[in-house]
Parts: structure tokens; sequence; C-alpha cells
């Protein structure tokens, strides 16, 4: 009798441990698609990877990466619903790759709050960059003060404002995040070059590779006079060219421009040096964005 008894004791046991199990909840999945147009292939050594917000802190989605068409390789990821369900803004970040940090770096691209089911996504979010670039104005010269000499002036392009008589700052830009850069370019015979990375545009840039030996203004630029590379020659002829105003990740995946380029400025061919020129507002035509959806 006793051992019936103690038999019975642990089928009850039993059934009661199978019970528990079966009311504890399961974790569910639903899926988060992208549609995200204008990103960049961002090369063997940094990806995308897109984060929800929950609750203040950041939840990956997942890693993905964008050819050279701009062709997303995964649009899909499977999340946690719960958490789905309770994010309040998608992030997508710029990762080192591959990345051993499981938190998101400063590199924000695009993010966007949720509304319903969908978030749509841009620049200008402020756990983006905050600023759509729209506004941003530009001007520059062609001169070459840093080699002392007036033999070569469409060689240099500084981007300053000599209107009033003397050099005041010629660009117009919102302050950036911590995580990014400006970074000016001269387009020189299908080559885009360097003047140099910058935060503050009424200060000289972080770079001075090609210019000459003497100070320059205390603006971003550069004279291209020396240190030429593979394939160009310098001094040159800026006229005909194409300067450029990029927006840059930092740390950069790549030497070549970055896909923001808020201001953009094809020098005409008759340009002439010491003479203050306008930069065209491009910013619509290069921001990404787009829209995610939780399913």
């Amino acid at each position: 009798m006793k051992l019936y008894s103690r038999l019975m004791m642990i089928a009850i046991m039993s059934l009661a441990i199978i019970s528990c199990g079966d009311d504890d909840p399961e974790i569910t999945n639903k899926d988060l698609t992208l549609n995200l147009t204008g990103l960049e292939d961002l090369g063997a050594d940094f990806a995308y990877e897109g984060w929800i917000i929950v609750d203040g802190a950041a939840v990956s989605t997942g890693v993905f990466n964008v050819d050279a068409s701009g062709n997303l390789d995964q649009t899909t990821f499977s999340v946690e619903q719960t958490s789905l369900d309770n994010a309040t803004t998608f992030v997508l970040t710029i990762e080192p790759s591959p990345d051993t940090d499981p938190a998101p770096t400063d590199v924000h691209i695009l993010a966007g709050d949720f509304s319903g089911s969908n978030a749509t996504v841009s620049v200008d979010h402020e756990a983006a960059l905050g600023t759509d670039f729209t506004a941003s104005t530009g001007k520059y010269i062609l001169a070459t003060p840093t080699d002392g000499e007036m033999n070569n002036e469409k060689s240099g392009v500084w981007f300053l404002d000599l209107a009033s008589g003397r050099p005041e700052a010629g660009l117009n830009l919102p302050i950036l995040p911590t995580g990014w850069a400006y970074e000016g370019w001269a387009v020189i015979d299908g080559t885009p070059v360097t003047t140099g990375t910058f935060t503050d545009f009424a200060s000289a840039d972080a770079d001075a590779k090609y210019s000459g030996t003497m100070g320059g203004p205390a603006y971003p630029g550069e004279d291209f006079i020396q240190n030429a590379p593979a394939g160009l020659s310098f001094p040159t002829d800026l006229a005909g060219t194409t300067v450029v105003i990029s927006v840059e990740p930092s740390p950069d995946n790549s030497p070549a421009p970055f896909v923001l380029k808020p201001l953009v400025a094809p020098v005409d061919s008759d340009a002439l040096d010491h003479v203050t020129y306008d930069m065209n507002n491009n910013a619509d035509a290069t921001n990404p964005g787009g829209a995610v959806s939780r399913n």
C-alpha cells in the first residue's frame, strides 16, 4: 500500500512538472522588413546593422550588406516579437566587420519612429544625423596661397568667401553628431582627391598633404602642388572639374567620398582665381531613406 501511494505521488508530481512546462510562454518571433534606398557598398571591413529601441535600450535586428547597385543582401529579419512590438524607434548604424562590440557604434545613418507597424527612416531624425542638409550652402575660390607664387592659382580650392574683400567662412553647414565629419574634394580627371576632413568650417581642415610649404587660410581647402596621387600631375588646373563637400563616417569606411554629398559645384571651364563661386545644394539627390515595417 505504501509503495502504491509513493508511485501515485511520483506520477502526480510528474504531471505537475509537465503542466508547468506547458504553461510557460514560448518565445515567438515576427518579421522586420526593410525597404531602404540610397545606401552604398561599405566594402569588406564594414557593414550595416539595424537596431530597435525598446525601453531606451538598443536591440540588434541583424546585419546586412549593400552591393554596388544599392541592393540589400537581406531585407527581412526575424526579431523577438515582444521586443519588436514594444519598439519605439528603428536606427541603422555602420559597424566594423567583423564586429566584436555588441553595442551600436556612434555612426547612425538612418532612424525613424514607429507609428503602428511602420516607421519612415531618414538622415534627419534626431537618432541619426539630425539634419537633412537641405539648408546647407557653400562658396569657394580657386587659389594657391601655400606656394607663395602667382603662376598656378587655379590649382587649389578653398571653401571661403572673398566677397567682402577679406576671407570669411564660405560654408554654412550644420554641426555633425559624434561619428561623422565633413570632407572636401576636387574631382580631377575623374579621380576624387581629398582636401581634408573637418568638423568646423571656420577653421583649417585636418590635412595638407598636397599643399605647398607656406601656411594656408584658416578655412578648409587644399593646394594641389605636390605629392600627386598615381595617375595625376600637380600643379593642375581645376577649371572644368567638380568640387564637393561630403559627409563621412568616422572611422571612415573608404578613401573615396561617402554617399552623402550635400554640396557640389561644377567649376566653370573659364573660372577665374580669387573669385567667389557658389556651390549647389545636392542633399536631396544623395540622402538615403526609406521605411521599415513590423509584420
